[in-house]
């Protein structure tokens, strides 16, 4: 018995000490889309009229534990237990090792990236023209593009052939040998402002750069150093001030709160909607993650509605808190449609989440 004691007590001991390979996520706070943070409203647009707004469209977060954070054993027992917390692989948070910095940057990047497409699905779906351009969202340290190509800048054509598309610049550059000049015809950053100019005005404002390629020490194939990107320019000013946040996942929120604000209806009708989604520019609504978590915040946060991405929904669905309705999306025109029917009372009609 003094054994089988002393080897309990050793055992605890190492549940207290030893790491294990899992990370921790929590509900967190919720920021209403149509109110104010930190003494500034959370939407600002500048530039067009805009509407008054009533009750709630709150988008959700999670929060997680560090990089370098890893529970003893018997902390991560008593998370499994917990409701309100889910503990997960380290892996899930943090793939391939990722540092706390290197998380925190792709978090903002992709923060960055959903406002640009909330704006874009919102504007679009209001009527207002919204223009799609690749650009120059990065350029490499000490690359062939160093202080010829710059951030911002619209990338028009490569060696001639227009671009549409992120990849096309790519699959263009690597036609050549490493060595060789590529010549790219861009509209300077501090020029791309101006969404309706004409044709001629257009190529007043081009132009032509050529950079000699490099080799890729990873590919061996021709490079210029540049990372290239989608970019949407508005017709008028629409800001997101929400600062310690990050993630794609805001998406769907964000659009829903610039329609009210551009929108003479009052769309949610003084109900307090929460809801999570990323979106694209044509509106679509994609999955996110800690779903469990953020029913909790938004519940806890006073939410009657919970708009969820159709592929978090069996999951949702078996994890609902009390008093929470849900309410599947798949795009923005189907939010807004749900949006309509929690106005006028009609929820039966409202697309629902099941466990299958």
């Amino acid at each position: 018995m003094l054994a089988a004691t002393l080897m309990l007590i050793a055992l605890f001991c190492a549940a207290l000490v030893v790491p294990a390979p899992y990370a921790e996520m929590s509900p967190g706070p919720t920021y209403n889309t149509l109110g104010d943070q930190n003494g500034k409203p959370v939407i600002v647009i500048t530039g067009h009229h805009t509407y008054p707004t009533t009750g709630n469209l709150n988008m959700t977060t999670v929060e997680v534990s560090s990089a370098d954070y890893r529970p003893n054993l018997v902390s991560a027992l008593i998370g499994w237990i917990n409701s309100d917390m889910a503990i997960v692989p380290h892996s899930t948070l943090y793939p391939d090792n990722q540092t706390e910095q290197q998380a925190q940057q792709q978090n903002a990047e992709e923060f960055s990236a959903s406002q640009d497409s909330a704006k874009a699905a919102a504007l679009s779906t209001l009527g207002f023209p919204v223009k799609a351009e690749v650009i120059v969202a990065a350029v490499v340290e000490n690359s062939p593009s160093v202080g010829k190509l710059h951030a911002g800048d619209v990338i028009v054509a490569v060696d001639g052939t227009p671009v549409t598309d992120p990849q096309q610049v790519s699959t263009l550059v690597t036609k050549h040998q490493p060595g060789q000049d590529v010549v790219f015809t861009v509209v300077p950053k501090d020029k791309t402002t101006d969404i309706t100019r004409t044709p001629a005005q257009q190529a007043a404002v081009e132009q032509k750069v050529t950079i000699t390629t490099a080799k890729n020490p990873d590919t061996g194939k021709a490079m210029v150093g540049i990372q290239p990107d989608v970019e949407h320019t508005f017709p008028f000013d629409v800001q997101i001030n929400l600062g310690d946040v990050g993630g794609p996942s805001a998406g769907l929120m964000f659009s829903l709160g610039i329609v009210d604000k551009l929108n003479g209806t009052n769309l949610t009708g003084g109900k307090f909607i929460a809801g999570t989604g990323t979106i694209d520019a044509d509106g679509n609504v994609g999955p996110i993650g800690g779903i469990t978590m953020k029913l909790i915040a938004a519940r806890n946060a006073g939410a009657q509605y919970f708009f969820t991405p159709a592929d978090n929904c069996a999951e949702a669905a078996s994890a609902t808190p009390s008093g929470l309705t849900l309410v599947k999306e798949t795009s923005l025109k189907g939010a807004l449609d749900a949006l309509s029917d929690i106005r006028s009372g009609n929820t039966a009609a409202l697309p629902s989440c099941s466990t299958k």
